[in-house]
Order: structure tokens, then sequence, then C-alpha cells
């Protein structure tokens, strides 16, 4: 036994040699492909860079074709204009000499008749005298030499692309916050030659560095050019976001920067089909009212209305969201309601909730768990709400405690909800302005479940949202106000 152990430990050894020697020949075989590729682009880098050569050269030589052509017009025109004034003076100065060789005065005549000829030529040579004997242009040609020193030497320090460093998150400068991250780096020395920059982001549960196992695969964003990106439109189902970033060159990419994480704050939970008034239809993040499912239901008895209650396909009943929300009878009656299957516990959370144009009546709010069977939100001092009755005509109202206070505002076609459990907060806004519809103003004293009634119609809730910026804002400056819901307020 123990020989063949060590027989088939060799074996197994022999294997990883051969599979070891068949990737080392790979590996030769990549680098001369590899290397010829290399060698290939060289030369097409150098050829282009001759070609511009070739093309500087061709444009400079016609510059000085052109100077040199300007100059010998020049030079010509002022040789033709001093040859034609040489031509006449010769004229008149043969003329001028035969005149005073006259002798005989019975040419006294002529020699009247040659002076009046003489001064006509005078005339005729003047603007021989105000030319320049000075040539209009130099023969020198040397502002149109070159110096490449410079040049030479930046040729002879042309090397292959370094790899570039890695570039530095500036964590200070990023930012988390309405369910956008900005993340901000810079490069530990200026490097002309990058290119452009990759991020890569990858959500994880884990606080810390990134861990090997269990983790999500890295999105990827390419050809950043700024030092800065934003990533929106997110959805934080997670706790935390590991990002890090590279720097590339033409060439080749550098290595990663340190990887950082960063927290993304937001409350995520399903609509909890398990509890839900039989006359819903529930998904994940949507309920709808189906008028058949109560009569259905009205029909099974016994052990089969008990089965009715079991936990949808899509949730265990032993996960821990499942056995937090313990054991709960279905609603019934007119209490069209289904709750969220996580609890608010502590801190500030936001969420979402669009209807149908068709509903024609739902509620918007939180409870306290395990709620009466027929118990209908803001009907209880255990729960708050909005309600919205588009049944005839449109009525807006806050309710809580079976008390109910008239909104004289528009009905948004979104609604945010803001839970500050901590410091005793319910808050209503119009998701697209962010602005104010309603406050509870409590002390809670027990876990909140989100609660929805829907009657006619259909609503979407929208989770792992931040708290937005506005409503931050605005929350800062209704601190220290008196609500003006005091009648409908539960202080316990």
């Amino acid at each position: 036994e123990t020989l063949q152990r060590i027989v088939s430990t060799l074996v197994n050894k022999n294997d990883e040699i051969h599979n070891f020697i068949d990737m080392l020949n790979h590996t030769i075989s990549n680098v001369q492909v590899n290397s010829s590729n290399a060698i290939s682009e060289l030369d097409e880098e150098f050829d282009g860079l001759y070609s511009v050569l070739h093309e500087m050269k061709g444009s400079m030589a016609n510059t000085i074709q052109q100077e040199e052509a300007r100059k010998i017009q020049a030079l010509q025109d002022q040789l033709s204009q001093c040859s034609h004034a040489l031509e006449s003076s010769e004229e008149l100065l043969e003329i001028a000499v035969q005149s005073l060789d006259i002798k005989n005065p019975a040419k006294l005549l002529e020699v009247e008749n040659i002076e009046q000829t003489g001064v006509r030529r005078v005339v005729t040579v003047a603007s021989a005298f105000r030319l320049s004997l000075k040539p209009k242009v130099s023969d020198s040609m040397a502002h149109l030499m070159v110096d490449f020193t410079l040049e030479k030497r930046m040729l002879q320090a042309v090397k292959f692309l370094p790899v570039p460093k890695a570039p530095e998150i500036d964590v200070a400068a990023c930012l988390v916050a309405d369910n956008c991250v900005t993340v901000s780096w810079r490069m530990p020395e200026e490097d002309p030659r990058i290119d452009h920059f990759v991020l890569e982001y990858r959500k994880t549960n884990f606080d810390g560095l990134p861990r090997l196992k269990g983790e999500q695969h890295w999105e990827v964003i390419d050809y950043i050019k700024a030092t800065q990106y934003t990533l929106s439109g997110l959805k934080f189902d997670t706790k935390y976001m590991n990002l890090r970033v590279q720097a590339c060159n033409k060439a080749v990419a550098g290595e990663y920067s340190d990887p950082i994480t960063l927290e993304t704050k937001a409350f995520l939970f399903s609509l909890d089909s398990t509890s839900s008034h039989p006359n819903l239809k529930v998904e994940d993040t949507y309920v709808e009212w189906d008028p058949t499912g109560g009569k259905g239901q009205e029909k099974i008895k016994g052990k089969e209305n008990k089965n009715s209650n079991a936990a949808s396909p899509k949730r265990a009943t032993n996960s821990p969201r499942a056995s937090a929300r313990g054991s709960r009878d279905r609603f019934a009656g007119e209490s069209y309601t289904v709750l969220g299957d996580t609890a608010v516990e502590s801190g500030q959370h936001y969420w979402e909730v669009r209807a149908q144009k068709d509903c024609k009546s739902y509620s918007v709010g939180v409870t306290y768990r395990n709620p009466g069977k027929f118990d209908q939100l803001g009907k209880t001092n255990s729960s708050w709400c909005i309600h919205i009755n588009n049944w005839l005509q449109t009525t807006f109202s806050a309710k809580h405690n079976n008390k109910a206070k008239t909104l004289d505002i528009p009905v948004p076609d979104r609604v945010g909800v803001y839970c500050d459990f901590d410091g005793g907060q319910l808050s209503f806004y119009n998701a697209n302005s962010k602005a104010l519809l309603h406050t509870f103003r409590t002390k809670f004293t027990q876990p909140l479940l989100p609660g929805f009634m829907i009657w006619c119609g259909g609503l979407t809730v929208s989770t792992g949202l931040q708290v937005p910026s506005a409503v931050k804002t605005l929350q800062k400056s209704e601190n220290g106000l008196s609500g003006s819901t005091s009648s409908l307020n539960n202080v316990a």
C-alpha cells in the first residue's frame, strides 16, 4: 500500500511536470509571437516618425525655395531698373561729349537745338539719379536654418514606455450620497504619458480590505480621462463597496491602487408575501390587489386554510428575516395589507413608493410588529400612515390612532418615506421634488415594519435607497420646530 501511494504520488507528480513543460513551451511560443508583434509595432512607430520628419523636411524645403524665388525676383527687378537707367545715361553722355566738340559758328543753331535736346535727355534720365545702389534683399539664407540639437537629444532619450505607477485614492475627497459614489484619486507624481484610468468596484457586506473568497466580481469602468468619477443610479443592497483604480498609458496598464472600502448606508427590504391579505398578489417589491384571491381563499377550510399561510417559495422560512417576523396571521377583511420583511430598530432610513395611475385607494406608513388581523394602517395607536383615496373624488390625509388630518396639497406620483427611529420622527415627502407632505413626531417603543394597504390597483416599492441630501437638509431645518400635526402624534 505504501509503495502504491508512492507510485500514485509519483505518477501525479509526473503529470504535473508534463503539464508544466507544456505550459513552458506554450509560454515560449507566446514570447516569440509577442516579441514579433512588438517589433512590428516598433517598426510602425518609427515609420510614423520617419513620415513626420519627411513631411516636415518637404515643408521646410518648400519654404526655402519660396524665399529664394522671392529674393531673386526682387533683385532681378532692381537689376532691370538699373540697366535701363544706365542705358539712358550713356546715351546722354555721348551727346554731351559731341556738343563740347562744336567749333564752327555756323553750327550755333544746331548747338541750341543740341542744348535743348540735352535738357530733355537730362529730364529723361533724372530718375536714374534717385536709384538706390544698395540691393533690396540680402543674399543670406541664415534665417531659414534649423537646429535639431534639442530634438536629437529627445530622440536619443526615447525609451520603451514605463509601467505607470499605482494611483492614490483620496479617501477624504470620496463621497457617498444620493445613491451615488464619487471617487477621486491622484498620481504619486505627474506622468504626461498617462492616457486614461480604469475604475473597478464591487459590492460587499464586509468592512475593510477586499476578501479573496465569497466576493462578487469586479465591475469595470474603462477609459476615464479625469481623476474623478461618479457612479450613479446605484441600488445599495450591500453595506459597503470596494473600489480600486489603475493608470494606463498607450501600451500598458499599471498596478492597482490600494483598494478602499466605502460604507453605503441604505435600508433594504422586500414585501412579506407570507402574511399579506389573500386578495393581494405580492412579489419582492410589487403588490397588486386581486379581487379573485379572497373568494378562492374563503372556500378553503381546516388544514388547507392553515396551509395558505405557508411561506413563499422565494423565501425560506428559516431565513434570518423570516425568523425575525415571527408567526403572524394573514390579514383579512378590508385590511388589504402587506408588510415589509425587515424591521427598523434604529437609525435613519428612507424608501419610496409609486402607485399605479388607476389605483383607487392605498396607504403608506409603518406599524409595530404583529398588528391585528383586521387592523388597518392609521386606525390603531401602533401605526402611522398617509392615505390616498381616488374613489369618486381624491382625498389625501395623514392617519394615526383612528384620527385623520386632511392634507390640502397635490398627491405626488411617488411618495418618499423617511423614518428616524431614534429621533422619533416619521416624515413623508414628494419623492420627485422632496417637498414635505407630513410629519409624525412620537417616541417609538418597538421595532417598526414598513406597511402598505392597497385596493384596486398596485404599488411598487423602491428600497436600498440612501436618505437623500435634500431630505437631510429639510430635517435639519425641521428640528426644533413644532409640528402642525400634534393632534395625530402619539407620545408614548
